[in-house]
């Protein structure tokens, strides 16, 4: 197998497929609990979900990583491999989030894991799937035709157009939609205004399908939406307007988890994408909850590094779920950490132990917030063909020296066996109940505060500098109540600052937060730092070019 590099579209490819019925039953779920979509996907019923309440929650393995680089971490196979290692011990269960086709068309070209550690099919899932994201982006773009409506038709709200923060979305990176004018052309076209697209992992609505519990919560949250201000500059909501019932229509299935497998045949719930540089980046509560109810452990994932995606899954996910993490795994590579410590990627295949040695500080820092979380970890030294012996012994040596609990992985060439080790040490993490979880802050706390923590404490930096406009909106939000939110941070994921530029582990470093959107559906409030953008554009040449589909309708391509 080492000598067999293969893309993970021609491994997916040709591996045994297992009927999704077959998968269920092998987690006491029969054909009657699955709404099938063909052979190999299916959906969870409400009464299925409804008929698990009362189980005991398994244990939970979250899994995130150092600052990614483009050299690539391979989070997600590790999460798989872990889970088809896993699985060899304990009644075991993933949980994933969707990929969207904006990163998918764009760079990544799939994120379903890679080599022999995938979840499956992976060509649907990188795709349409179950149709989840389309529905999330109709319910969406269906309140933008109903504000626009709402104001041709009179106005009774007396929504002021210059006001209005809801955007329209597509789930493509398409930077020429970031800022748009529509109702153009005449009053029967509508009340012109400036509008602009986000992407729709990027939507509230896609938030709020991935922190709703179930449908009731679901029409809650909706209504909760804050779509603009009125003339006299106070909030209008959804549920001023009276569209929740219609959106909750629009989404009643996309809320239903989906059920697929890996290439080892362990169950994965692949169920809702919210990016993590931009929204809180991980999968739907629903789909963590159904597969802790019906496993022993759970291995889940964050997106990006610990300092945005387990930021937000133990600061704002964990709460809603009422289940933190019995252990943490973080993933780094040789690569990336050499990356960190100043080469460039065009030199990753070189031997480099100096840089190594620098980059290891990146590591150091995402050990040290999650530490703080009062959370055991282990550290997944996902293993790359182009890494040294020396360099993977300097790495283990280093890991050694400073008390860091770390295992050697191989599960992209290996699968679930590559993962043995890690799967036996994140099991004794488990088992030895050390896990004291504390949030970084308190819901009472002001947003400056809860600024101020996130910022000193995971991201280890001195402070924070506020924009004149983001200093008026604190001000807006304490008069509304709306300063008990947690924060959800939109900063690049490349950096521990603001800046995709520092790499490493930077101090002294202020972030610069310009401005602030209400998400009180979902229950957070996005914080905008630098110039991260809510719409990312395609590269110079996209993963698209070299996607394509052949004669008999199989996939190519997909990375």
């Amino acid at each position: 197998m080492a000598n067999k590099v293969k893309s993970d579209i021609e491994i997916a490819s040709v591996a045994e497929i297992k009927p999704i019925t077959e998968v269920a039953e092998a987690i006491g779920l029969s054909v009657e609990e699955l709404e099938l979509f063909g052979k190999y996907k299916a959906k969870l019923s409400y009464d299925t979900i409804h008929s698990l309440v009362n189980k005991e929650d398994g244990k939970l393995v979250l899994v995130t990583a150092i600052n990614p680089t483009p050299a690539g971490e391979g989070k997600s196979t590790v999460t798989v491999g872990l889970g088809d290692a896993l699985a060899k011990k304990r009644k075991t269960m993933i949980a994933l989030r969707e990929p969207s086709l904006g990163p998918t068309m764009g760079v990544k070209g799939g994120a379903t894991g890679g080599g022999y550690a995938q979840v499956i099919p992976m060509e649907d899932i990188n795709l349409h799937f179950t149709g989840d994201f389309h529905a999330i982006t109709a319910a969406n773009n269906a309140l933008s035709a109903f504000i626009d409506n709402h104001m041709q038709q009179g106005n009774e709200l007396r929504i002021d157009q210059r006001r209005i923060v809801w955007k329209r979305v597509v789930d493509l990176n398409d930077r020429a939609l970031r800022k748009v004018v529509v109702g153009l052309g005449g009053p029967v076209q509508g009340v012109p205004r400036e509008d602009g697209f986000d992407i729709t992992v990027a939507s509230e609505i896609m938030a709020i399908i991935c922190l709703a519990t179930d449908l009731k919560d679901l029409k809650r949250r909706l209504s909760a939406i804050v779509i603009g201000y009125n003339y006299d500059r106070e909030p209008v909501t959804v549920g001023e307007m009276g569209y929740e019932g219609a959106l909750t229509l629009l989404l009643k299935e996309a809320l239903k988890p989906n059920l697929v497998q890996t290439l080892e045949h362990t169950p994965a719930i692949v169920h809702g994408g919210p990016f993590a540089n931009i929204a809180h980046g991980c999968n739907s509560i629903s789909a963590t909850k159904t597969a802790l109810k019906l496993a022993d452990y759970v291995v889940t994932e964050a997106g990006f590094g610990a300092d945005l995606g387990a930021e937000k899954f133990l600061d704002i996910k964990v709460p809603a779920l009422d289940k933190a993490p019995d252990c943490v795994v973080i993933v780094a590579t040789i690569r990336a950490l050499k990356m960190h410590g100043g080469v460039a990627k065009t030199e990753l295949g070189e031997e480099n132990v100096k840089a190594l040695i620098k980059g290891f500080a990146n590591l150091q820092k995402h050990v040290d917030t999650v530490s703080q979380f009062g959370l055991p970890y282990v550290i997944a030294i996902n293993k790359f063909i182009t890494d040294s012996d020396a360099e993977v012994a300097q790495l283990e040596a280093l890991c050694k020296e400073y008390d860091i609990p770390f295992s050697l992985t191989e599960v992209w060439e290996n699968g679930g066996a590559g993962g043995a080790d890690l799967a036996d040490k994140v099991i004794s993490a488990v088992e030895t109940g050390k896990a004291n979880y504390t949030r970084m802050y308190d819901d009472a706390d002001s947003i400056e505060d809860k600024l101020e923590a996130i910022v000193t404490k995971v991201y280890g930096g001195s402070g924070v500098e506020l924009s004149s406009k983001a200093q008026k909106q604190i001000a807006e939000f304490k008069k509304y109540g709306w300063d008990r939110y947690p924060i959800c941070m939109a900063k690049t994921q490349y950096s521990l600052t603001d800046d995709p530029t520092m790499l490493g582990r930077p101090t002294d470093f202020v972030i610069h937060i310009r401005e602030f959107i209400p998400k009180l559906g979902a229950g957070f409030i996005v914080a905008l730092t630098g110039d991260v953008m809510t719409m990312p554009g395609l590269p110079k040449k996209p993963a698209a070019l070299n996607m394509d589909v052949d004669e008999k309708g199989n996939a190519m391509g997909l990375f």
